[in-house]
């Protein structure tokens, strides 16, 4: 039986990573929508593909897996398109301060000191930890919790919510279990 799950939630909470450990766990295809949202470019993370350009490649690879694939990330605000006829939505919550410690320890351990004072990163990654903190403001007009509850509360598929600081042994448990 093919399985159309999308794993989203805050920037930090674990989408990937539980993304890439369902898809094995389930022999299904990993789809991460960093991987469509953003152009290879030096320094990385900052040339976006166009959303309808996005949206295609989604899509194309959607089709090419009919036995099922896990999709994490974020399509807030610009990939209702490639959401549709989903079999499960995880939602995954994890405390800001949780959250935004493994968003600089996951930074460090990526680019070292090119985030540091005087590396060639800095800015980007002190940009990068301030729209990530601004998740759990009710005025940011961006990927916010309360677009999540606004955009889940509209879907016709099954949503399981997940508090991510819980062991990632745990939480696929509790995935699996649906299945």
């Amino acid at each position: 039986m093919a399985a159309r799950v999308y794993i989203t939630g805050a920037a930090g909470s674990g989408c990937s990573t539980l993304g890439r450990a369902l898809a094995e766990a389930r022999g299904l295809a990993h789809l991460d929508i960093d991987d469509f949202y953003w152009r290879p470019s030096e320094p990385p993370f900052t040339d976006k593909h166009p959303p309808a350009e996005r949206v295609a490649m989604i899509a194309t690879a959607q089709a090419s897996h009919p036995e099922g694939w896990v999709l994490s990330g974020s399509a807030d605000g610009w990939g209702d398109t490639i959401l549709g006829d989903l079999d499960l939505i995880v939602f995954l919550s994890m405390p800001a301060g949780l959250r935004l410690a493994r968003l600089r320890r996951r930074e460090a351990a990526r680019f070292g000191d090119r985030i540091k004072p005087g590396g060639d990163m800095v800015q980007i990654h002190q940009k990068f930890l301030k729209w990530a903190a601004s998740y759990d403001d009710p005025y940011f007009s961006g990927r916010s919790w309360q677009r999540h509850q606004s955009w889940l509360a509209g879907q016709e598929a099954p949503v399981l919510r997940l508090n991510t600081a819980l062991p990632m042994v745990s939480l696929l448990d509790e995935v699996l279990e649906q299945f």
